[in-house]
């Protein structure tokens, strides 16, 4: 039976500059014929197939933080929607406390063909983090933010208690029947609150791809740094925090290294396997 090796890739995988090291492409890629090798993140299949260029990856993968499962030559393999009428309640909420939404939805059901919404009212967090994207042709921005029919996830960033103050009050609204992530933006110094489907996560796609590739997960490696990672830790016979984890995440991992993202921690510790 195969290992099984999934990472994260934001502050795990990429360095902080969110590229990888020629030295963590070659231990990663040398591990193509004898193991399950693929990613969880919550980062687009689009931008997650740029950062992964020379990258060996033969199973599904885990993107939008589990809202999309799919294989690098797009095949969908399972999704989790926001509707049309909530992601319009969401950002009609939003509105009320005056931030406004990324909104990342589907365009075509049939086709992994993503669309980035954003609004024409950004704040600067989002004016920064938009900067990275200029060049991708799937942008759309409106001057009135509305949600489309599939939509996969919302996306708000700001300042930490003013995303606390818009999570409550769509808890009261929406109940358990909505899963909320609020977590750092390490690279901007704010924070996200992204908001999915209640089934849409990193544990759920870890089942999903066991079931399509056949394996078992007492075989599965994870590598991970921040809390949308804990769930599939709990789930995997080997859960790994990298030294740069946060240290909520460090404490509900099996091993925490001493090498950080930018030291290729994930790398090394796969390099290391090979010395027993």
């Amino acid at each position: 039976m195969k290992n099984i090796y999934i990472t994260d890739l934001d502050h795990t995988f990429l360095r902080s500059d969110l590229s990888l090291s020629d030295y963590t492409k070659k231990i990663w890629n040398s591990y193509a014929d004898e193991a399950i090798l693929s990613v969880a993140t919550a980062r687009t299949y689009r931008k997650t197939m740029q950062f992964l260029d020379g990258v060996e990856i033969n199973a599904p993968m885990i993107l939008l933080d589990g809202a999309l499962i799919a294989t690098v030559d797009k095949k969908i393999i399972d999704t989790k929607f926001l509707s049309k009428e909530v992601t319009d309640r969401i950002i009609k909420e939003g509105g009320a406390l005056d931030i406004y939404p990324f909104v990342l939805a589907l365009e075509q059901k049939e086709y992994l063909s993503e669309v980035f919404l954003y609004p024409s009212q950004c704040n600067q967090y989002q004016v920064d983090i938009l900067k990275r994207y200029v060049k991708e042709d799937n942008l759309q921005k409106q001057h009135n933010i509305r949600a489309m029919e599939h939509n996969f996830k919302v996306v708000y960033m700001d300042k930490k208690e003013k995303l606390e103050l818009l999570q409550a009050r769509l808890q009261k609204i929406f109940g358990d029947s909505m899963k909320y992530i609020l977590a750092p933006e390490v690279y901007l110094g704010c924070y996200f609150l992204t908001l999915l489907h209640k089934d849409a996560n990193k544990a759920n796609g870890i089942k999903t791809i066991a079931k399509y590739s056949n394996f078992d997960v007492k075989n599965l490696s994870v590598f991970g740094d921040n809390f949308n990672d804990i769930e599939m830790f709990a789930l995997a016979g080997k859960s790994i925090a990298v030294a740069n984890a946060q240290d909520g995440v460090k404490a509900k991992a099996s091993k925490v290294l001493k090498w950080s993202n930018d030291e290729d921690g994930v790398a090394k510790y796969l390099e290391q396997l090979r010395e027993y």
